[in-house]
């Protein structure tokens, strides 16, 4: 129903209100390549062991053709499917920048009321605009991997910025410690730039695929958690949360009242005048807005 915008959802929202804000939201990025499914689904069997009920949020990118994902994680978290206490969905982003798909506020929204301890949201390869996972997690692990030119990237993407954790994965391998230290030195430099108390991101080293290393990330999160409560910015990250949730819903309604989505003639119209050099783009959207005010008057 989520995902399908049912007409519906406001009703089922409104019923799931009161039961949300008890799980514990985790954001899982990085570029391709670095681990990020196996990673998870270490995390999934840490957080089982400790009888918490998982829900994974896995976001694939889509064919920007046939609009399908590739939705290749539930094929790797195969180990999980018989566990009732874990559900696993993966999301197609239909094109939606940021990394995560448009309905994954709305779906952790489900997976919380549900009564998940734990929701685990993997979002696809992070990049210059895929940082978006940071607005709703409580706590964003950021992956890197030895040999990939992440220090560099790192820098580029702003995920220094994001990451509250992080893990280097595949730690078995060469470069290990040279990635772990261009990652302290680049800490540094971010710790300058601030003032007031601030988190200081620890840097765990795992081998996902053997379930090395797990148990510290597992506890690196536990101490950020803490951290966030005693300085009360859990609570103001979920506050912003909500206001990034709400801005998203009043936005798409929009769009799809101005005909963006279903291609409305007024929309056509402007368009064109706009190529014939006629308005410029800045004045079509004045039209457009004034139309959408003279409907509802």
């Amino acid at each position: 129903m989520v995902e399908d915008a049912s007409p519906q959802l406001r009703e089922v929202a409104e019923a799931l209100a009161p039961h949300t804000g008890r799980a514990q939201v985790i954001g899982l990025t990085g570029a391709p390549g670095v681990g990020k499914s196996t990673s998870t689904s270490a995390l999934v069997s840490a957080f089982r062991s400790q009888g918490k009920r998982v829900g994974v949020l896995a976001v694939d990118p889509s064919s920007p053709f046939s609009g399908g994902a590739l939705l290749g994680d539930r094929v790797r978290m195969q180990e999980h499917a018989t566990d009732e206490a874990v559900f696993i969905r993966s999301m197609a982003t239909r094109g939606h920048l940021g990394g995560l798909a448009w309905a994954t506020p709305q779906a952790l929204r489900v997976l919380d009321a549900a009564g998940c301890d734990v929701v685990l949201i993997e979002t696809v390869g992070v990049g210059q605009s895929e940082v978006e996972v940071v607005q709703l997690a409580d706590t964003t692990l950021v992956l890197l991997a030895p040999g990939m030119g992440d220090g560099i990237q790192a820098a580029k993407a702003g995920i220094l910025e994001v990451a509250d954790v992080f893990v280097i994965n595949k730690a078995d391998r060469d470069g290990a410690d040279a990635t772990e230290r261009d990652l302290k030195y680049m800490i540094s430099l971010g710790r300058r730039e601030r003032s007031g108390p601030m988190w200081r991101p620890p840097i765990v080293r795992t081998v996902a695929s053997r379930g090395e290393g797990l148990d510290d990330v597992v506890g690196a999160i536990e101490q950020h958690r803490t951290w966030l409560v005693d300085h009360g910015e859990l609570e103001q990250r979920r506050r912003r949360r909500a206001e990034a949730e709400i801005e998203a819903i009043s936005v798409e309604r929009l769009r799809t009242k101005l005909g963006y989505v279903h291609g409305g003639e007024a929309l056509d119209r402007l368009a064109k005048q706009v190529v014939a050099g006629q308005i410029d783009p800045y004045t079509a959207a004045d039209q457009l807005i004034e139309g959408l005010h003279a409907e509802e008057a």
